[in-house]
C-alpha cells in the first residue's frame, strides 16, 4: 500500500475564497446571481456552484442583462463592465481580488500621466486571459501584451517602455525580459518596470518543488484554463519526471500507481482541496 498525502500548500488562495464566499452567501440566501465569466478557471469547482444556482456568463450575454445581480469574479473586470451594469440596473458583487484590483489602479495612473505622452505600458501575460483584458481596459485598449521574452524583443526601444505583469505569470520569465530591454533600451528612452506578479503563486513554488521530489509519483490537479496551474505544474515537472497533470480522477491512468511507493497529490490556486481529496480517495479505493 503506498503512502498518499496531498500537500498542505496546494489549494485556492484568498482571492478566489472571497469570490467562492460571497457566491455561496447570495446563493444560501435564496438569490438568483449571475457570475461574468467561469468563477475560477476549475471546471470542477464551476459545475459545483452550478448546482447550488450560480449561473456562469459571457460578456454578450451580460450586455443582454438588466435588473439583476452579477458576481465579478477575482480576475477582475475593464472599467467598460462597471458602465454597462450602472446603465443596465445590475448589481454587481465585486470579488476582484484585492492584488489585482491595485494592479489595475496603477495602470490606470500610469496611462493617465500626461507628462510622457510616447510611452508604451506593455503588459507581460496570456491575450485575451480574463485579467488580462481587465488591465487593457485601463488603458483605453492602447497597452501592448507581450506573452513571451520573443515578443518582448517586437517592442519600440527608442520610445519609453513602462513593464507590468498579469499577477499570475512566471517571475522567472519577467525578469529575463526586464534584463533584455534594460539591455537594448535607446539612451533617450526610459525603461520603469513593476513586479506585479502575485506572491501567493511565486511563494508556492519552493514548497511545491520540495514536495515533487519528497514523492515517486505526483499527480498535480488543476483546470486546464488556469495560468498559475502551468506554472507549478512545471515546476513539479522540474523535480519530478513522474508528475502528471489531471483536473479529476477520470484523467487517472490506473498503471500509474503500480509501483508507487509514495503519491503526492498537489494543486493550483485555483484548485479545491475537496477535489484533492477526491483524488485521494479513489487511489486508497483503487489500491
Amino acid at each position: 500500500m503506498a503512502q498518499i498525502e496531498i500537500d498542505k500548500g496546494s489549494g485556492f488562495c484568498f482571492g478566489v475564497v472571497t469570490a467562492i464566499t460571497k457566491a455561496e452567501q447570495v446563493l444560501a440566501e435564496g438569490n438568483k446571481l449571475y457570475c461574468l465569466g467561469d468563477i475560477v478557471h476549475n471546471s470542477k469547482e464551476v459545475e459545483r456552484l452550478k448546482k447550488m444556482g450560480l449561473i456562469s456568463i459571457d460578456h454578450s450575454q451580460f450586455e443582454k442583462l438588466k435588473d439583476a445581480t452579477v458576481l465579478l469574479r477575482a480576475h477582475g473586470e475593464p472599467p467598460s463592465t462597471y458602465e454597462l451594469a450602472k446603465k443596465n440596473n445590475i448589481t454587481i458583487i465585486d470579488a476582484t481580488c484585492p492584488v489585482v484590483l491595485r494592479l489595475q489602479k496603477k495602470i490606470k495612473k500610469e496611462n493617465d500621466t500626461e507628462e510622457e505622452k510616447d510611452k508604451q505600458i506593455v503588459i507581460y501575460g496570456k491575450n485575451g486571459h480574463a485579467e488580462v483584458l481587465g488591465l487593457v481596459g485601463q488603458t483605453e485598449g492602447e497597452a501592448i501584451v507581450i506573452e513571451s521574452l520573443e515578443e518582448a524583443k517586437q517592442l519600440n526601444f527608442n520610445r519609453d517602455i513602462r513593464l507590468y505583469s498579469q499577477t499570475t505569470k512566471s517571475l522567472d520569465e519577467f525578469q529575463k525580459i526586464v534584463a533584455y530591454i534594460e539591455e537594448h533600451i535607446s539612451p533617450n528612452a526610459t525603461f520603469k518596470f513593476f513586479d506585479t506578479i502575485c506572491r501567493q503563486v511565486a511563494n508556492r513554488i519552493p514548497n511545491i518543488k520540495n514536495f515533487a521530489s519528497s514523492h515517486d509519483l505526483i499527480f498535480f490537479v488543476s483546470g486546464k484554463k488556469s495560468s498559475n496551474g502551468k506554472i507549478l505544474f512545471n515546476e513539479c515537472k522540474k523535480m519530478n519526471e513522474n508528475t502528471h497533470f489531471i483536473d479529476g480522477v477520470e484523467e487517472i491512468n490506473l498503471d500509474l500507481l503500480k509501483d508507487a511507493k509514495s503519491i503526492g497529490i498537489c494543486g493550483a490556486t485555483s484548485t479545491p482541496k475537496w477535489l484533492m481529496e477526491e483524488v485521494l480517495n479513489f487511489i486508497q479505493n483503487k489500491e
